[in-house]
Formats: C-alpha cells, structure tokens, sequence
C-alpha cells in the first residue's frame, strides 16, 4: 500500500513527539552528560579547596598570627602585591590570548588556590574545565592552557639559572654541605635537559604561534621577578634592620632551594640561611610563618567572597526567571 492516507501523514508527527518526549527513566543522554562535565569537575574542585582550606585553618596554618605583627602599612601593600601577582599576570596572559574579562580573575584565582592547596596542576584543571564552559569565548582552551603551563616551567628553570648566575659570586656565604659547585652544577645540567626537549620539538607541542609563546613566556618571567621583589620588600618593611638587597639574596636563594633538585635537607635550608644572613634565625621563621598565614587568610577570604557572589548571582537569576 502507498503511504498516502491519514496514518501516513500523522507519521513525521509522531516522529517529532516521540523524539522530544522526555526520558520517563530519568535518564540523561550521554552527550548531555559529556557537556555537564566541566561544570561537575569545577564544583568538585571548588568543594575540595574548601575541604583542604578548612584543614589547613584547623590545623597549624595560623600558627604564624601567634608571633609579632608587623605595624608598617608597606608591609600589607608589599605583601598584596606579591600575593595578587600570579593571578594578574595570568590575567594579562589570557586577556592577551582570549580576551577573557575581568570577571576571569575568579576563575585565575581558584586556579592559584587549587594548586598550592591540592596537588599540582589541579588549579590547571579547573582553569581548564572553566574554559570549557564557556566556548563562545574560546573553542578549544585545551592547547593555550597546556602552552601557557609549559611556559610557565620553562620560564621557572630560565629564572632560577639566571638566580644560578647571580648567587656563584656568593657561593662562599652559603654552607657547603646544603650548596656546592657540583650540585649547583649538576641541578643546572638538568634544568636545561628538561627544558630543551620543548625547544626542539616546538612545533609538535605548542598550539600558539612564536609570537603568543614570546608573549607568555615574557609575562612569565616579569611575574616571577615581581614576586621576588615584593616578597623581599615586605621582610624589608617587617624586619627594616635588614637591608632589601640582603633580602633579595635571600629570596633567591629561597627560590634555589625550593626547585634546584639535587639540593639536600631543603627543610633545613631556610633556619640556616636565615642565621647566616639575618642574624637572628627565630625572627626570619617567625617572617616566614606569618607570610604562610597571611597567605591562607588571604585563601579563605577570597573563597568566601567568591561564594557569597555566586550566592547573589543565583538569587538574582531566580527572581529574573520568576518576573520572565
């Protein structure tokens, strides 16, 4: 028989019902749940850097406000620079790729939180899934957020060897038994090992053009000096019996320490070094701890702020869905 008659006609209508109805099981197509996952991966990641901020407030990470607080107000505005520099300059880097706004900056500051608060790279992660999200911005963040990381390691080992450079004529100050010619040597052998591999297949790794990476690396680069030099200006202004040059050594070797790999007893860098250059070691600890609470401080308060925004935001979204 020809398909001509009523039945036939009630065909393509039955068809589009059938296609809209809902899933009576509760079942959600799978490419519904493969675009959901940025949003599930970013709330999971929001609530364990809750988690892992509470632990750390419960715990001894406020154990520095017990000692001596510095009344200098250069102090407090040395210190928000220094803690406010990793998110600015990843602002500027993604502004300069993607043209994020500047309501961005949350996103880049969870992305600072979640990496000193949960394991590495999980602030990348997050970063990513937040990218992902929003698609009319940028198509596919993968490659950019890979290239700028990359960069970022990069211009880590180009800034500690340069450190490197600046500390051998000093090489005599520091205890032979923490620093020595051979490991100093040998830790810059292997910086330059792990970064080479990216120079010579450049053009298999990264997705953004010579410019772009030049760009990134440059920002990188001018991030981590800044760092430097705002941390040692707020020991400066907190400790002033100690010049800032003094402290700019002491910074770097900081820096030293905490990514040349062949160094031993890392943990015990930081008291003789204090002795060594500050003279008095129980005052440089006591900086060094209230820099870590005010650090954590400064954590909880901006998750808390972006919470009670997210907060008023949904509510605003509410009462508009109620007047549409």
């Amino acid at each position: 028989m020809s398909g001509t008659g009523p039945e036939a006609s009630l065909t393509p209508v039955l068809g589009t019902a059938l296609a809209n109805a809902p899933d009576l099981a509760g079942l959600e197509p799978i490419e519904r749940i493969k675009r959901r996952w940025p949003t599930i991966l970013g709330a999971v990641l929001s609530l364990l850097m809750v988690a892992a901020l509470g632990r750390e407030l419960f715990g001894s990470g406020l154990a520095g406000l017990q000692h001596k607080i510095p009344t200098n107000p250069l102090f407090y505005i040395a210190f928000a620079l220094f803690y406010l520099g990793p998110p600015t300059f990843d602002y500027l880097i993604f502004r300069r790729l993607w043209g994020i706004p500047l309501d961005g900056m949350v996103a880049l500051h969870k992305k600072r939180i979640a990496n000193e608060v949960l394991v590495g790279y999980s602030g990348e992660a997050y970063f990513y899934a937040w990218a992902r999200q929003r698609t009319q911005m940028v198509a596919a963040p993968f490659g950019a957020v890979k290239d700028v990381t990359i960069q970022s390691a990069i211009a880590g080992n180009t800034f500690t060897l340069i450190l490197i450079l600046l500390v051998i004529p000093f090489m005599g100050m520091l205890p032979k038994d923490v620093v020595n010619p051979g490991t100093i040597t040998a830790s810059a052998a292997l910086m330059i090992a792990m970064s080479l591999p990216f120079f010579l297949f450049s053009k298999r790794v990264f997705s953004l053009t010579r410019s772009e990476l030049w760009g990134v690396f440059g920002l990188h680069m001018a991030r981590l000096a800044s760092g430097t030099l705002f941390v040692a200006l707020a020991w400066h202004f907190a400790l002033p019996e100690v010049s800032v040059g003094t402290w700019l050594f002491y910074a770097a070797l900081r820096m030293l320490a905490s990514r040349v790999p062949f160094i031993p007893m890392k943990e015990g860098v930081t008291p003789m070094l204090a002795i060594l250059l500050g003279g008095s070691g129980a005052s440089v600890t006591e900086l060094l701890a209230l820099i870590a609470a005010l650090t954590l401080l400064s954590h909880i308060a901006l998750i808390a702020a972006f919470g009670v925004q997210s907060l008023i935001r949904s509510i605003r979204g509410t009462r508009q869905a109620g007047l549409d």
